[in-house]
C-alpha cells in the first residue's frame, strides 16, 4: 500500500491519500478525540501525541497537528496507523447511520434559491475545497445570508476567510442575486 501526502493551504494540516475509498458519499469531521467514538481510524490517529483534528473525506484523510509539533516527526506515525488500519481491513466508521449526510436538512423541501445554492456548492465549491483536504457544509439561507461551515484542512486555515468571502460569496452572488453575503458557522 502506498499512501501519498499533500500539503494543504493550512500549514497545520496534511492530507493523506491512501489510494482507496475512505468514506463513500459523505465526510466526517472530528475536532477532538472525544468526538471520534464513531471512527476506529480517527480514534487510533488521536492516540498520536500532538494530533488535534481528523477529517475523513471520500478518498483522503486530513490530519491537523498542534502548532509546535513538526510534521517530519509526526508523519511516520500517521502513515503507520493509516497503513496498518487499511491493510488489516478495519472499518473507518462503526455506524454510518450515526451521522447525517452532508447537507442534510430538517426534511423540508428546499426553495428554488436553496436548491441553486446547494447545486453550486456541490458542483463547484466542494470539489475544489476537497482538493485542499477539506469540505464545506451548507447550514441555511436566511435574509440573503448563506451560512456555511468549513471542515478539515479549511477549518482554522488562515486563508479560509478569503476563500469564503472572495471565492464562495462572489460566486454565489454572481449566479444567485438573492445572495448578499456568506457567513461562517463555527
Amino acid at each position: 500500500m502506498f499512501i501519498q501526502t499533500e500539503e494543504t493551504p493550512n500549514p497545520a494540516t496534511l492530507k493523506f491519500i491512501p489510494g482507496r475509498e475512505v468514506l463513500s458519499g459523505r465526510t466526517a469531521d472530528f475536532p477532538s478525540p472525544a468526538q471520534a467514538e464513531a471512527s476506529p481510524l480517527a480514534q487510533r490517529l488521536f492516540q498520536i501525541e500532538g494530533i488535534t483534528r481528523i477529517f475523513l473525506g471520500a478518498d483522503f484523510i486530513t490530519v491537523t497537528k498542534e502548532d509546535e509539533r513538526e510534521w517530519h516527526l509526526l508523519k511516520p506515525a500517521i502513515l503507520g496507523v493509516v497503513m496498518e488500519h487499511f491493510t488489516a481491513g478495519r472499518p473507518v466508521m462503526l455506524d454510518l447511520d450515526q451521522t447525517a449526510p452532508d447537507g442534510a436538512g430538517d426534511g423540508e423541501e428546499d426553495s428554488e434559491v436553496v436548491s441553486q445554492i446547494k447545486e453550486l456548492l456541490d458542483t463547484r465549491v466542494r470539489p475544489a475545497v476537497a482538493q485542499d483536504g477539506g469540505d464545506i457544509i451548507y447550514h441555511k439561507f436566511e435574509d440573503g445570508v448563506v451560512y456555511l461551515t468549513m471542515q478539515g484542512a479549511c477549518s482554522g486555515c488562515p486563508s479560509s476567510t478569503v476563500t469564503l468571502k472572495m471565492g464562495i460569496e462572489n460566486m454565489l452572488r454572481h449566479y444567485i442575486p438573492e445572495v448578499v453575503e456568506v457567513r461562517a458557522v463555527l
